[in-house]
């Protein structure tokens, strides 16, 4: 087995998660997004891709093989996509289960990093990008991010390795994630760093 690192990615809809996923591929490093496993499901039974279908299938195979199958499921591609490379990025983590499974799967090598922003500014975000899964309106925005929660995302949230706190331009997030993103690569510890710069 490799020896690379897989950094997965925490945090609630409109937060920046695939803006730091795509700062990480300019870094060389592969894409895993667990979303589309759900989004392959979603399609194999020939259903519309929709936040409402999307989110049915997603609690339904939670329900059925436990919170941490999507992860589980993730884990033979992230190895594939893995070799040769020095990390991996995972985007879409939804819940302690899962960062469970990586953990397990990866020990020491995994990394958890949340993304955090306000909800004005998460709704915002998620209105302007106009996605096929997004929602159609606070209430459903809302909703959504009840799910999340529900799954323990706010639990993985709070054992994140490292935070970037994204409320400023998409510049700043690209340059905050681009120095985070370098230094776990080098094993360099950022903890301590991290808090204090939420602090």
């Amino acid at each position: 087995m490799s020896d690379f690192k897989v950094i997965g990615i925490v945090g609630l809809q409109g937060s920046g998660k695939t803006e730091v996923a795509g700062v990480a591929m300019k870094l060389d490093m592969p894409y895993v997004r667990m979303g589309d496993v759900v989004w392959a499901e979603v399609k194999r039974r020939g259903l519309e891709l929709n936040e409402a279908n999307v989110g049915a299938v997603a609690n339904e195979l939670r329900q059925r093989e436990g919170l941490g199958t999507i992860a589980n499921r993730c884990v033979p591609l992230i190895e594939r996509r893995g070799r040769g490379k020095q990390a991996v990025i995972v985007d879409g983590i939804r819940g302690i289960a899962e960062v469970e499974e990586f953990r397990r799967a990866f020990g020491d090598r995994f990394h958890l990093l949340a993304i955090w922003a306000s909800e004005p500014t998460r709704y915002s975000r998620v209105v302007a990008r106009g996605r096929a899964d997004d929602i159609a309106g606070m209430k459903t925005f809302r909703q959504k991010d009840a799910r999340e929660l529900s799954w323990g995302l706010g639990d993985a949230f709070a054992l994140a390795d490292s935070i970037i706190v994204n409320e400023g331009t998409l510049a700043e997030l690209h340059e905050k994630a681009d120095k985070i993103l370098k230094k776990i690569v080098a094993g360099e510890k950022l903890v301590k760093a991290a808090r204090r710069g939420r602090s």
